[in-house]
């Protein structure tokens, strides 16, 4: 298979995938097994779940193993590439655009408004992640979830950029249990031992790792990782601006990853933009093309999936951890009425992510325009 078809085809999922992994999946789905038949089902389904398993962008680490199973290692990379570069490339200008010094007002109420709704988002998620990490669980089992759920959420309010450590440690405790004290596997160890040595390294650097390679159970739970680091920790963004970052990584088609792009234009312009993006996304490739022949043995390890299950619960509250935070970045009483809006319109209503955000950024850019308060 030419390389030139790969990159057509990756990257018209890259510039269609609105939507978040669901929709990633999906359109992989359609492409690989239903159309093409360059996957069987069953290949695919292990792959997916084998991803799942991973920390990580999965819908990313997906789409790299699906290129490398139709062309090799380098089919992996340009397909990989071609899958996140869109996205990437669409969030930046929309940065640049939203973080300049003086935006329009109508820009600046767009972001406001955008970013009000995306609490909403945020909350949903963390409400839809919370079901789906009981399902199964009993006794003993959804206790512990429920404590791991409560250490994720509090670490996230109280300890800022250290939340990483707890859910690395949950994940630990939930695979001690299981093995009864017996020796680790070892990648986990490894997660441990580069979050003690965080502070060794580059500040930007440093959050895109932890966004690329320590999040587990799903794109939003970026969030917290981000939101201490670029708010409180090193104030690179305001609240506000944060908000409109984590919105823009939800209007983007492409992985919800790249949001970190936005963190680092922030913190240093085109430069810090490109840093954060290459150090969040190159965990993802060295996984997959080093070790996506070993898919189908991770999906079977007890050990992976006893990690995950400690793991999944304290992103789950890390998440919900951090639409409570993200309430701060709400300024304004139009704002609230924003909020509450989209709230309505995800909760009750059940409507797309998308289609509520761009609803509210056209109630703002209505706002910005009529004189309304800016944050």
């Amino acid at each position: 298979m030419r390389l030139s078809e790969v990159v057509r085809e990756w990257g018209r999922i890259g510039v269609v995938g609105f939507g978040g992994p669901p929709a990633h999946v999906a359109l992989l789905r359609d492409l690989c097994v239903t159309r093409r038949g360059w996957l069987d089902e069953r290949e695919f389904e292990d792959a997916n779940a084998a991803t799942q398993l991973l920390p990580g962008p999965a819908s990313t680490q997906l789409a790299i193993f699906c290129a490398g199973r139709v062309a090799g290692g380098a089919g992996a990379v340009v397909g990989g590439l071609a899958f996140v570069l869109p996205g990437l490339v669409l969030l930046l200008v929309l940065a640049a655009v939203t973080l300049q010094e003086a935006p329009p007002d109508w820009i600046e109420g767009a972001a406001a408004a955008a970013g009000a709704a995306v609490i909403a988002v945020v909350a949903r998620a963390g409400a839809q992640l919370a079901g789906a990490s009981v399902l199964g669980r009993e006794g003993g089992g959804l206790v512990r979830a429920a404590v791991y759920a409560v250490v994720g959420a509090t670490a996230t309010l109280v300890a800022g950029p250290w939340v990483v450590i707890a859910l690395v440690g949950c994940g630990l405790a939930e695979l001690a249990l299981r093995r009864g004290g017996a020796a680790l596997e070892a990648w986990p160890v490894a997660l441990m031992l580069a979050a003690k040595g965080a502070e060794q390294l580059p500040a930007l650097a440093w959050t895109a790792l932890k966004v690329g390679a320590l999040s587990y159970g799903g794109g939003l739970v970026i969030v917290p990782l981000m939101e201490s680091d670029a708010v409180r920790e090193h104030d690179w963004m305001s609240r506000a601006e944060f908000l409109n970052a984590v919105a823009l990584g939800q209007l983007t088609p492409g992985p919800v990853v790249q949001t970190v792009a936005a963190v680092g234009y922030a913190a240093a312009g085109l430069g810090g933009a490109l840093l954060a993006a290459a150090v969040a996304f190159a965990p993802s490739f060295l996984v997959v093309v080093l070790g996506g022949g070993r898919f189908e043995r991770l999906r079977g390890s007890a050990g992976a999936r006893a990690f995950l299950d400690g793991a999944g619960p304290a992103a789950v509250g890390a998440v919900l951890g951090a639409a409570v935070v993200l309430v701060g970045g709400v300024r304004e009483p139009w704002q609230a009425v924003v909020l509450a809006a989209a709230a309505v319109a995800l909760f009750a209503l059940r409507l797309g992510t998308v289609p509520v955000l761009l609803a509210a950024a056209a109630a703002g850019a209505v706002a910005g325009l009529a004189g309304a308060p800016l944050p």
